[in-house]
């Protein structure tokens, strides 16, 4: 017994000179900044800042190869304490939320037929462009629903609805939309023209009752560098936009306000 016990506490001693002698001959050594950056990242590696994940967007900052401010989900107290971290003036960031441009719900767009295969918008996109009869409208299965890491896109009716509070602008439902529908726009903009065709007026009321018909109404309505139109498609300058009251002139309720459209879905769903 006592020889088995004394082999035992010889390679006890083996093992833990040898962890020893590896971690001095080959530790790498630690970087305190990047430590302190590192517990700043909010963790959801959603790649919006343009880096491989919260890792690297603290290695570039750590590094002195990038700025605060870049990342969507960091909280305005963790860039403040980024900012006096690594000794930068503060630094303003403007919300930004995602805005699916489109209208057409199964109460509002007419199909062309019955998409009864993979559950998938890119797979369903190659059969006609989808099963709607607008060719640029949203198909519902849901892609960027599953790839929001928060929650904040839901599809009704088939169509995607961002809900504005719960979106932190990462930009994972952009790169997923196969028909590109998605943008991220200044949370701080009143209404947005929810319609992405850019067909003729009397082609795109027959295939959807909310859609832009290019009447030129809120462009009118609106002031100057406030609204353009691309071809008969109105379009919002986001550096300049209208207010909410030029909304009211729209007549198929395409230019509406973010909020009010999540709530009328809601309401539309509670009566059906």
């Amino acid at each position: 017994m006592f020889t088995a016990l004394t082999i035992l506490l010889i390679i006890g001693l083996l093992i833990a000179l040898a962890i020893g002698l590896v971690v001095r001959f080959f530790a790498v050594a630690t970087d305190p900044m990047l430590e302190q950056v590192n517990a700043l990242m909010p963790g959801s590696n959603c790649g919006a800042c343009g880096f491989a994940g919260c890792a690297g967007y603290a290695a570039a900052l750590a590094g002195g190869e990038a700025q605060p401010g870049a990342c969507p989900s960091m909280s305005s107290a963790s860039l403040q304490a980024l900012c006096e971290l690594l000794g930068v003036g503060e630094v303003k960031r403007e919300r930004r939320v995602a805005v699916v441009f489109c209208s057409g719900d199964d109460h509002n767009a007419t199909r062309q037929a019955f998409y009864n295969g993979v559950n998938n918008c890119r797979d369903a996109m190659l059969v006609a462009a989808g099963a709607k009869s607008c060719t640029y409208g949203c198909l519902g299965l849901g892609a960027c629903a599953k790839a929001c890491p928060y929650g904040a896109i839901e599809i009704r009716n088939h169509l995607a609805v961002v809900h504005p509070d719960l979106c932190r602008a990462c930009g994972k439902c952009v790169l997923a939309c196969p028909k590109k529908l998605i943008r991220l726009v200044p949370a701080s903009a009143p209404i947005h023209v929810f319609c992405s065709s850019p067909e003729r007026g009397s082609f795109k009321r027959s295939a959807c009752k909310a859609a832009c018909i290019g009447c030129r109404k809120c462009v009118k309505a609106a002031e100057e560098n406030q609204m353009r139109m691309n071809g008969f498609l109105a379009v919002i300058n986001y550096g300049n936009p209208p207010a909410a009251e030029v909304a009211e002139v729209c007549p198929t309720g395409a230019l509406r306000l973010n909020v009010d459209h999540v709530e009328a879905e809601k309401n539309q769903a509670d009566k059906s």
